[in-house]
């Protein structure tokens, strides 16, 4: 089998033939997962990018190639123009250009990402090589090669300036060197391809690139006849690049692992899954920890999404935008708790301010703020707050300089049971905690069971009925209230064994 070669294949080829194979061959090998976000993010910027040249002509996307190459051909004559999504192929190597800048001395390419960084992504500049690799070869003059991608730094104003939102990256010097590259790669995928057909499935290793530069949705299949646990089951801050390391040195499972040099942490997760440990309890700690906090207590927790391009006023890219919380109260010992929380408007524009406001009147008191993972919280949600409304800053730094993260005494190992795989995530301590307790199992909730869910659901209400858009404000209310039950119920715990 050869194979008709397209950026995003070249792409994947580069980072592992075999992923291509297994697209083709074996689709039911990956896991369901909801990518939709990602695709529509990507589309959304896309979209927005092509009027960056000004006028434009686009060629819209046809299942028969032919048909865009032919339009792009008839374009490429009434020069000069904007074309975007003109269409090529060479030898069977097809792509299309994102933007293409035409003129009577030759054209310009422009690939539009919606990432914020091309250092981190050094695959775009594969991904433009090729494209300069098809059109050169066409007979072309390519006179320039940008990427062009999301500027962090740009904060929207009342409108939104397209010129400012995006960066043009000249990478024309560094996609002609990779030219000759290209030639051989396209070659040696072609001859993979001609090599391996349906019943000749690729052997190949896992390595390094099973998650540089993206994490292959074949991991399981790949991995699936390696022990359990295993190095790539160790949860903590350990890099990919060492976990195989220690793989091609054949320390694979727990057992392999457990004399090697590790940090302590890693260590004792090996530990208590060999060897069914006592729970490990540091009283003193938690006592510590329980004295610090002060009533009324506010067990909070947020919901939030992000927008590659900023929708809001005052917002930048990728910035989270609150648009929920749950709030547990306990006002002081021995008293019940009480509940409240908010959930914006789809449709409301004024949203993070409206999410600060109702947060400021529910938290009144100088009492413990306690949440879970205080990073979110404080900083990439808080602190932007402060930045885009001065006049709530005085409120919000005061929540802030109360705020509490019970997390740490989970991820400082100040209580520790195997079932918590080394992890200090609430989806693995609560179980962890609360074995069997349908109350506190996540999967028994409807329609959200995790934050991405909530956050696509959330955003999903634009285009759903009445009737379904109750449905699925109840599921979230049902969900990011068990986030703050959930905190509650470790509080309870933390007094038990500490008594």
């Amino acid at each position: 089998m050869s194979i008709d070669l397209s950026k995003s294949k070249y792409c994947k080829c580069l980072q592992c033939e075999k992923i291509l194979w297994l697209t083709k061959y074996k689709p039911d090998c990956v896991p369901k997962k909801n990518k939709d976000d990602i695709i529509e993010r990507g589309k959304k910027v896309g979209e927005l990018a092509k009027g960056l040249l000004g006028d434009y002509i686009d060629i819209p996307y046809d299942e028969d190639l032919s048909i865009m190459i032919e339009k792009t051909d008839e374009l490429l004559k009434d020069k000069p123009n904007i074309i975007t999504e003109a269409s090529f192929s060479y030898n069977n190597n097809f792509c299309s250009v994102d933007i293409l800048k035409n003129d009577l001395e030759g054209v310009e390419i422009y690939e539009v990402k919606s990432s914020t960084s091309l250092e981190d992504n050094p695959i775009y500049l594969d991904d433009v090589a090729y494209q300069y690799f098809v059109l050169s070869n066409l007979g072309l003059n390519v006179k320039k090669a940008y990427v062009v991608y999301l500027n962090k730094k740009y904060i929207r104003g009342e409108e939104l300036d397209i010129n400012q939102l995006f960066i043009k990256d000249d990478v024309t010097d560094i996609v002609r060197k990779k030219q000759d590259k290209v030639r051989c790669n396209v070659d040696k995928f072609n001859k993979f391809f001609e090599v391996h057909g349906k019943d000749n499935e690729p052997q190949k290793d896992i390595g390094i690139y099973c998650c540089k530069p993206y994490s292959c949705d074949f991991w399981e299949y790949c991995s699936r006849d390696l022990p359990k646990p295993n190095v790539f089951d160790l949860k903590g801050k350990m890099r990919k690049a060492t976990k195989f390391k220690k793989y091609h040195e054949g320390k694979i499972s727990f057992e392999d692992l457990q004399n090697d040099n590790l940090g302590d942490k890693y260590l004792e997760q090996i530990d208590f899954e060999l060897h069914h440990r006592e729970p490990k309890i540091v009283k003193e700690e938690i006592k510590k920890f329980l004295s610090s906090l002060n009533y009324p207590l506010y067990f909070i927790d947020y919901e939030a999404f992000q927008c590659a391009v900023p929708a809001f006023e005052g917002t930048h890219s990728y910035q989270q935008i609150p648009f929920q919380y749950s709030l547990h109260i306990i006002k002081e010992e021995g008293a019940p708790f009480e509940h409240k929380e908010f959930l914006a408007e789809i449709d409301d524009k004024n949203m993070i301010r409206n999410f600060a406001e109702s947060m400021i009147k529910d938290l009144p008191e100088n009492g413990s703020v306690i949440v879970y993972n205080q990073t979110f919280e404080e900083s990439q949600v808080n602190k932007k707050i402060c930045k885009m409304y001065p006049d709530l800053k005085d409120e919000i730094k005061r929540i802030n300089a109360n705020m509490v993260d019970i997390m740490v005494q989970f991820s400082d190992r100040n209580y520790y049971v195997k079932e918590m795989q080394g992890s200090a995530s609430l989806k693995y301590v609560l179980p962890a905690l609360y074995p069997d307790d349908p109350e506190l199992d996540y999967d028994e909730l409807s329609l959200v069971h995790k934050g991405d869910e909530a956050s696509q659901a959330f955003l999903s209400l634009k285009d759903k009925t009445p009737k379904e858009q109750e449905e699925i404000k109840e599921a979230l209310l049902e969900y990011c209230k068990l986030d703050t039950y959930a905190m509650v119920k470790i509080w309870e715990k933390f007094r038990e064994v500490t008594i």
